[in-house]
């Protein structure tokens, strides 16, 4: 079985510079796991990797679609099969870096991903109908009120899985999460988690959006603003909703920014949650510990011999 390392963890605490450190010490590349990093019109509030990053090891699934293209987690998992295949065909170690949960889980573990016509048929149009007064956010809070066990598991921003998953609720007065099918690894995989105090990690969060805020975030969310009327799952990512009522004149920009602060905090305390309660992890913390990309390093390496031992 191919073997697969993945670097997960909450926002900002230092996935990318993990990777691409491990990356150049075991002839590695890297795959993003990340929801957002696909699109190449947005770059700035989904913290890719720099273009000088990017130059230092290859990267897959980055600025690979438009974010008017119609791209599911099963067409993630999809081309980011097919990443790992092409980088195992090297003779490289695939690394799969990035933090939202489900795409990890859902691409090293062989779930069942139906397509969007599969999805839309099992949809009630009760819960159409609430979506479309109600927003992402209050149907995934239905959702978690319901089944937080399937909520944990689906991205708010991903309404079609949410809107399936409420619909069989629904339908058989059980859980959702009761009712998948049973998962099996679809590569041998190590999952290393960085985390650290959560002060620390929000502090970090809020340096972040001040950087981006210098690097022009503010256009690119206007972008993601004006192109609000075609629909794209950007229009729902932590980092540009949040500037919605500053462009509205409803908001100041100070407020908006707070707002995103706050945002990005609690979306990297549901990370956490994501990846404590559904994936098989070991943590290190690489703000405490100066010597944590060698310890990750010597761990990796151990684990790559376990097959021969």
């Amino acid at each position: 079985m191919q073997k697969v390392v993945a670097i997960v963890g909450p926002t900002a605490v230092g996935k990318t510079s993990l990777a691409i450190a491990l990356a150049k010490k075991l002839d590695g590349e890297i795959v993003s796991g990340d929801s957002m990093q696909i699109y190449r019109e947005v770059a700035i509030g989904t913290a890719k990797a720099s273009p000088e990053e990017q130059a230092e090891v290859p990267h897959y699934l980055v600025d690979a679609h438009s974010v008017f293209e119609d791209f599911s987690v099963k067409n993630f998992v999809d081309e980011a099969r097919q990443a790992i295949s092409t980088i195992a065909g090297k003779g490289k170690l695939p690394i799969v870096a990035g933090g939202t949960g489900f795409y990890v889980n859902a691409l090293l573990n062989d779930m069942q991903l139906g397509d969007r016509q599969d999805e839309a048929a099992s949809v009630d149009q009760e819960w159409e109908d609430y979506l479309a007064v109600n927003g992402p956010q209050a149907l995934w809070d239905e959702l978690n009120r319901r089944d937080p066990a399937a909520a944990a598991k689906i991205p708010v921003a991903n309404s079609r899985r949410s809107l399936r998953a409420l619909s069989v609720i629904s339908r058989t007065g059980g859980l959702f999460s009761k009712q998948q099918a049973e998962i099996k690894p679809r590569y041998d995989y190590l999952i290393i988690g960085l985390n650290s105090d959560r002060q620390q990690v929000y502090q970090r969060i809020n340096h972040r959006v001040d950087l981006m805020m210098e690097a022009g975030l503010l256009e690119e969310a206007r972008f993601v603003y004006e192109n609000r009327g075609r629909e794209h799952q950007v229009l729902q990512a932590i980092g540009y909703k949040e500037f919605f009522p500053y462009f509205a004149g409803q908001a100041s920009l100070s407020d908006c920014i707070t707002a995103l602060k706050q945002a990005s905090r609690r979306y990297a305390k549901r990370q956490l949650t994501y990846f404590r309660n559904k994936l098989p992890v070991e943590w290190y913390d690489p703000l405490a510990d100066p010597d944590c990309t060698e310890k990750v390093y010597v761990r990796i390496r151990e684990w790559m011999k376990e097959e021969n031992a």
